[in-house]
């Protein structure tokens, strides 16, 4: 017992020493570490006594230690639990319904005014900026009377709960008045309700009792009026007729309108469930956008609140309301709820002259400038090959609903005939001059008029190839004479129309060699073949030799037409199966 009495005493000792040594320096050695780790273990084998906290109490050793170490701004510099403690506070002191006495006066008022008061009221305890009274004409500063008495200022101490309380303060009492006055305003009207009933029920009554007995007395029955039955009866027929407690209208003349939706009816919200369609205002209950987009408005069950609101005379309205707006911003006395007739007789007249002088202003400047013709154009659906009818397809393509896609068509004017032409500008075409022209009469020259088959002959006689064709005929018509030594020498001949013709259109002619029709000479184009030929069997070894022998040759004299079609009878055709195919006997 004396060991462990000695050892207990040592550990003790040893603790008082570090916590000494870490309050002095900040810091642990690996000595003193050391040392700290075994107290630790100790303590928590039980060997070691627990540590004591700054207010005597004992710490658990087995409590971890980032619940036992407190944070920089509550470190105490001791070992102590205080940190996960609630701090004690008179708690009398925080009640949460501690507040000001409303109300509270400060004894009598005073006399005589006082330095410092209130200029308005005259009481002391605050400034005419903080004056909750009714602003005077003249202030107690300056009459000396009736001065308000001073209230009573009080200091609450109000706590975490009572600062955020939000009915902190609060007397039922004083909204108690708003229901008792409720309740007396409900039960007068109430009370006035029912005699306007009672006055009606027994009016009607008496007229049906007087209407019976006469009935009664021509039938020699009794004058009772009935049983009591007949009355309920009879009460009940005309009390449909009498108005409900609580209704403020007629009921003959009572107009129901409905502003919420009727109970049976789906809701706007559940009509489409998907998140991404029409958006729904909790707030003000309403769904601007169509909920179906694949619905047309006038099929569907609810095609949004704008439907509603630009159909009918919804659009008359507005157009209306914002003539009225603009007409008072100018100065002018409309106003659309007050005077209405008048605003809707103001806005007729004005539509009016608007039109009429929309006309006069486009009539005069068509006058000075002209261009009407320009103002005729084809419908929208024509010119852009839009609708607005609604087409739904398939993946593959097929038209599920709707009508097939308009066909689009030419923003250009169609089938439109001008000059007397049955064809309209390009529907021809001719192949000699390039050119485009009427089919109709053959003319070359837009805009012209036509001149139907007199045209065409006409185009045809004074073509370049019959004026070719007629002049041969003619060299051919014409007699040769043979030349003899004795004759003289014939007449110079003077160059025809035609000649001059055929010159030009040899030296003008835009035809390129070997296009149209050729006139080849048979000996020529086999001589041409054969020396084809031979360029290329001998060809490669010329170059060879003489390199710039091919481009002597090729500029000493013109291509002939036979020479070229000899060239393109024999160039070789690379895209011909038979290409590389070599003849036997020209081996």
């Amino acid at each position: 017992m004396a060991s462990a009495s000695g050892e207990y005493r040592n550990m003790v000792a040893l603790a008082s020493d570090i916590a000494n040594y870490v309050l002095a320096t900040g810091k642990l050695s690996r000595e003193e570490f050391r040392r700290q780790k075994d107290l630790d273990a100790a303590r928590k084998a039980g060997t070691a006594p627990a540590a004591i906290d700054a207010e005597g109490k004992a710490i658990n050793p087995h409590i971890p230690q980032y619940i036992a170490q407190a944070p920089w701004y509550l470190d105490t510099g001791a070992p102590s639990l205080s940190h996960q403690r609630i701090p004690e506070y008179d708690r009398g002191a925080d009640k949460l319904d501690n507040w000001y006495d409303r109300g509270a006066k400060a004894g009598p008022a005073a006399k005589k005014y006082r330095k410092g008061a209130c200029e308005n009221c005259g009481a002391i305890t605050h400034k005419r900026a903080d004056c909750l009274e009714r602003p005077r004409k003249r202030g107690a500063k300056f009459t000396n009377k009736d001065i308000a008495p001073d209230e009573v200022i009080q200091e609450v101490a109000s706590g975490y709960d009572a600062k955020r309380d939000r009915w902190n303060g609060y007397d039922p009492a004083e909204h108690k008045r708003v229901y008792e006055e409720y309740a007396a305003v409900e039960a007068e009207r109430q009370r006035q309700r029912e005699e306007e009933i009672d006055k009606q029920t027994t009016t009607d009554l008496a007229a049906v009792r007087k209407v019976a007995k006469a009935g009664k007395g021509e039938g020699g029955q009794d004058d009772d009026f009935g049983s009591s039955e007949d009355e309920d009866e009879d009460t009940d027929k005309y009390a449909e007729a009498a108005d409900a407690v609580g209704q403020k209208l007629d009921t003959k003349t009572r107009i129901t309108v409905r502003n919420l939706r009727i109970r049976e009816d789906t809701a706007k919200y559940l009509i489409n469930l998907d998140p991404s369609s029409a958006y729904y205002d909790p707030k003000t209950r309403s769904m601007r956008d169509n909920p179906m987009k694949n619905v047309t408005p006038e099929e569907a069950v609810f095609a949004g609140d704008n439907f509603y609101r630009f159909s009918g005379e919804a659009p008359a309205v507005q157009k209306l309301q914002l003539f009225a707006w603009n007409a008072a911003a100018r100065g002018n006395d409309v106003h659309m709820n007050a005077n209405p007739t008048q605003g809707q007789l103001l806005h007729h007249q004005y539509q009016k002259k608007k039109e009429e002088l929309k006309d006069t202003t486009k009539v005069s400047i068509l006058a000075k400038y002209g261009g009407e013709e320009y103002l005729q154009k084809a419908p929208k659906e024509l010119l852009q090959g839009q609708t607005e009818e609604y087409v739904e397809f398939s993946r593959t393509g097929q038209v599920i609903r709707g009508k097939e896609k308009a066909k689009v068509r030419s923003k250009y004017p169609e089938d439109v005939y001008i000059n007397n032409h049955t064809e309209v500008w390009g529907s021809w075409y001719d192949m000699s001059t390039g050119h485009w022209g009427f089919a109709c009469c053959h003319s070359l020259t837009h805009l012209s008029y036509c001149t139907g088959e007199a045209g065409i002959e006409a185009a045809q006689a004074s073509s370049a190839k019959n004026l070719l064709a007629s002049s041969a005929s003619v060299l051919a018509a014409a007699p040769i004479q043979p030349e003899t030594p004795t004759s003289p020498p014939p007449p110079v001949r003077r160059e025809s129309t035609d000649d001059r013709k055929k010159k030009a259109e040899e030296l003008f002619s835009k035809r390129r060699l070997g296009e149209g029709e050729l006139n080849l000479d048979e000996s020529r184009l086999v001589d041409a073949i054969r020396e084809e030929k031979d360029k290329k069997r001998k060809g490669r070894a010329d170059e060879e030799e003489d390199p710039w022998a091919k481009k002597k040759k090729k500029h000493a004299s013109e291509v002939t037409e036979e020479e070229l079609e000899a060239y393109r009878m024999n160039r070789r055709m690379t895209e011909d199966p038979m290409a590389n195919y070599v003849d036997p006997d020209d081996v």
